[in-house]
This record gives structure tokens, sequence and C-alpha cells, in this order.
């Protein structure tokens, strides 16, 4: 039976121990993130939208009626990503966003989510929570949350 320590080594099919705690549980991160993250995109691909493209219209719906400008988009995005802007010309090529620019600064423009784009996230839901609670419904709810604050306390550096 191979020991928590001894479950990556072996997933990974590396031999020798690893450097420091910091560098398995690092690499534990990577590697459960990178199995989650495959999963997901898998189970939106039918949507045919990316999980970037995904994640800016669950923005824009939580943002409402108000809307939001690509800065503050990409500001609250899960993943960074070099270029908001063609990411909204794509969003907004498929009709799920629209932009206007607004106000006396001629240079604010707003992106609001579309009713395409809403439908879109409506049927989305439901496999979207069958897919989390596949991938983590094995874990118990005080577990998730302590993840959770884990997960937290980990981004905070130095």
């Amino acid at each position: 039976m191979l020991v928590m320590s001894d479950e990556l080594r072996a997933e990974i099919k590396q031999g020798r121990p690893f450097g420091s705690v910091s560098q398995e549980a690092f690499l534990n991160l990577m590697r459960t993130s990178a199995i989650l993250d495959h999963a997901f995109a898998e189970g939106i691909k039918p949507y045919g939208v990316t999980p970037t493209q995904y994640n800016v219209l669950r923005i824009l719906r939580g943002a409402g009626r108000d809307g939001l400008c690509r800065n503050e988009v990409r500001d609250r995005m899960i993943t960074q990503v070099p270029d908001a802007t063609r990411l909204l010309d794509r969003l907004e090529d498929a009709g799920y966003v629209e932009r206007k620019r607004e106000g006396a600064d001629r240079r604010f423009v707003t992106a609001r989510i579309t009713r395409a784009g809403l439908d879109l996230l409506d049927s989305m839901d439901e496999a979207l929570a069958v897919l989390h609670e596949r991938q983590l419904g094995h874990l118990t709810a005080p577990e998730l949350r302590q993840l959770s604050r884990l997960l937290t306390k980990a981004r905070r550096t130095g």
C-alpha cells in the first residue's frame, strides 16, 4: 500500500524522493489542478466555449446590467490572460457579450453579457454542478472548507 507521500511520486513515475515537502505540495497542487482543469475543459467543450471564455461570461453575469470595463473583467479572472480585449472580441463575435462606449471618457468601454450569453450559462449550470460534484463530492463539507482555507493561505506569499 502506498503512503500518501508516495502516491504522487508513483502517479508521475518519479523514482527519487521530492526535494522538500514544499516541492511535493506544489507538484501535488499542480497535478491536481491539471486533472481538474482538463475534466472541466472537456465538460464544457460541447457548449463551444473555453474555460477562460466561461470565466468571463460568469464574471459578466455576476456584474449584472451595470457590466464591467475590460480591466475589471481581467482583474476578476481566475487565470490571468495577456489580452482581455481579444477575449472579449471573440465573445462579442459569438453574440455572448456586447460592449458600448459610455460616459464622458470615450475610452471607457463597458462589457455586458447578452441574453444569448445568459442562456448559454443557464444551459451549462446543471451540468457543471454535476461535474463539480463528481470531481469533489467524495470530500466532506468540512474537508472542502479546510481545503479552501489552505488554498487561500497558500496564495498569500511572504
